[in-house]
């Protein structure tokens, strides 16, 4: 009876136990048949995680870890470790991290249990041990905010086990997640470790990129700075309409329909106002074919008045403006620049450019950036720096500086003058016994006059000599200048060997004052500004997008910023002439 029963009730036994041996791994038998799942519970506690409610988040993540069982207590443990470490309570955070046992945690708690001990290995100054904390881990699983982190802490992995590359490559992979300062950080870094890449290697990696890869615009910006060749266009073309404009010439030429120019033609920035309004005519006439109706609206050179101008000019229908001039204007129009009217603004200003606007600016900063660039490709890494004490010269020194750093290089010294002067000689014989091998001036040219005997006495005579653009102020006359003789500095294409579309400058400077002396820097700035409008299509999306312009050679940096490289001038005999070899 007993062997003829026996087989019978064998199948029933095992279909009773078949889901429990299914789910025995994950969670234990027992649980699975007397505790109801914590699931619904725990997606509640982490969504007030997100919501900025680290505490009451953590203290719930740990009740349910005291009733949960196998897999799902250990990731309801790593989530509260990572809550109270949220919510500034390390101490609690590191003990619930080490009861979990990471074979059994995966998917999102495994990311977020990784970042937390990778940024603890940071913060321990241990960085090295960071790829291995978030091998195994997917950040893809994570809120947007906590990939940038996840990111951010692969990237110091990467750095610090000799990884550049990957290191920028993890940094620019955050970017689309951060915001305001620590954005403006992160792409400062990545800068960085580009920076410390030779052109070679530069060039190879950036090609290798696939389409669409966050790290391409980076590197294709890096390479713009050297004035190297970019092995694709930037991968932001999708941000340009240009389908209201006439089909393109075979030279690329394809203006707006209708152009609308914001200057401050009234206001304290008038007479700076003056002669980019004369460049931009000259350019716009001397074009023969269609051109575009233009109209200029008068900002005020308020920002309030440049938002109305800007407002203004895409109520009446033109699809691409100019403008505005003023720093604090241009602030103004890219916080507000979404009717989806493309502009080119004339000066950099706090805001980064929206998706399909550009800035073009002459500041100071991009003259330090010139300098430094011009000066490591000699291999000139160890410069003395001579300083105004002027707001043009304190921004093109701290711009030059960072970029000499940011690319392996020194700042020997610093010396700081006055508008004369004075006897400097001993600091700088101090910087040249310590091995400065160039020299940087961002002094106007009087200034330079007085110091360029003391730099001959010091030994620096022989030495490379570069100066900023504001070299030429208050010079002109060939006795006087002479002593400047040697020092090359960032000049204007037009005025050191002329440009295409323009007459002479000693024509156009006979006959329109807002072309002599120093304005005639803003008139061919007003120049450029008509032919990056007109040839707009062609510097976006063309590889060789490059516009020999009468500021110098122009190209799109992928991020918004018109990148310009200038025609390097020298003195020789008291007359500023350019430098053979050309605009690098």
């Amino acid at each position: 009876m007993h062997n003829h029963t026996a087989p019978a009730t064998r199948p029933i036994r095992l279909r009773w136990l078949a889901p429990c041996l299914a789910t025995l791994l994950a969670a234990g038998c027992a649980s699975v048949a007397t505790a109801p799942s914590a699931a619904p519970e725990h997606a509640a506690a982490l969504a007030q995680l997100e919501q900025g409610q680290a505490r009451e988040a953590a203290q719930r993540l740990e009740t349910l870890a005291t009733s949960a069982r196998g897999t799902q207590r250990n990731a309801l443990l790593a989530d509260a470790a990572f809550a109270w470490q949220e919510a500034g309570d390390a101490a609690r955070a590191r003990s619930l991290a080490a009861q979990v046992d990471l074979r059994r945690v995966a998917g999102a708690s495994r990311a977020r249990l990784a970042l937390l001990q990778a940024e603890w290995a940071i913060a321990g100054n241990q960085p090295a041990n960071v790829p291995a904390l978030l091998a195994g881990s997917d950040p893809s699983l994570l809120a947007a905010p906590l990939q940038s982190r996840w990111h951010l802490a692969e990237a110091r992995g990467l750095e610090a086990t000799g990884d550049p590359v990957g290191a920028a490559a993890a940094r620019a992979r955050a970017d689309a997640g951060l915001q305001g300062d620590a954005r403006t950080a992160n792409r400062e870094a990545i800068d960085r470790l580009l920076a410390g890449l030779d052109d070679a290697t530069l060039s190879a990696r950036a090609a290798a990129l696939p389409a669409g890869d966050p790290l391409y615009n980076f590197a294709g910006r890096a390479l713009v700075r050297r004035g190297l060749p970019l092995p694709r266009p930037f991968d932001t073309a999708q941000a340009w309409n240009f389908d209201q404009r006439a089909p393109a010439a075979a030279d690329g030429y394809r203006p707006p329909r209708k152009l609308a120019v914001l200057l401050p033609l009234t206001g304290q920035l008038a007479t700076a106002a003056g002669p980019v309004r004369d460049g931009l005519l000259a350019g716009y006439y001397a074009e023969r074919r269609p051109r575009p109706a233009m109209t200029f609206y008068d900002t005020g050179g308020t920002p309030a008045g440049a938002q109305a101008a800007y407002a203004r000019a895409v109520a009446e229908g033109n699809d691409f403006v100019v403008g505005p001039l003023g720093r604090d204007e241009v602030s103004a129009v890219f916080s507000g620049a979404d009717s989806g009217v493309s502009s080119l603004a004339l000066n950099r200003g706090t805001v980064a450019p929206p998706p399909g606007h550009l800035a073009f600016s002459l500041a100071p900063e991009d003259d330090g950036i010139v300098a430094a660039d011009y000066l490591l490709a000699r291999e000139h890494r160890n410069v003395l720096v001579i300083a105004g004490s002027d707001e043009n010269g304190r921004r093109t020194v701290e711009a030059f500086r960072a970029r000499v750093q940011e690319r392996g290089g020194n700042v020997a010294a610093v010396v700081s003058v006055g508008e004369e002067p004075g006897d400097v000689s001993a600091q700088l014989a101090q910087a040249a016994a310590a091995g400065a091998d160039s020299v940087f001036l961002a002094v106007r040219g009087p200034q330079a006059r007085a110091l360029a005997p003391q730099l001959a006495l010091a030994g620096f005579a022989a030495r490379t000599r570069v100066a900023g653009s504001q070299l030429t102020s208050g010079t002109g006359r060939a006795e006087d200048d002479v002593v400047l003789d040697g020092i090359v500095f960032p000049g204007e294409a037009w005025q050191a060997r002329g440009v295409a579309g323009l007459p002479s400058y000693s024509q156009v400077s006979d006959m329109l004052p807002t072309a002599r002396g120093p304005a005639a820097r803003l008139f061919a700035f007003g120049h450029d500004a008509w032919l990056i409008t007109a040839f707009l299509e062609r510097l976006v999306r063309s590889t060789d997008g490059e516009l020999a312009g009468a500021t110098g050679s122009l190209r799109s940096d992928g991020f918004g910023n018109i990148v310009r490289q200038p025609q390097w001038s020298t003195f020789r005999g008291g007359v500023a002439v350019p430098v053979s070899g050309g605009s690098y």
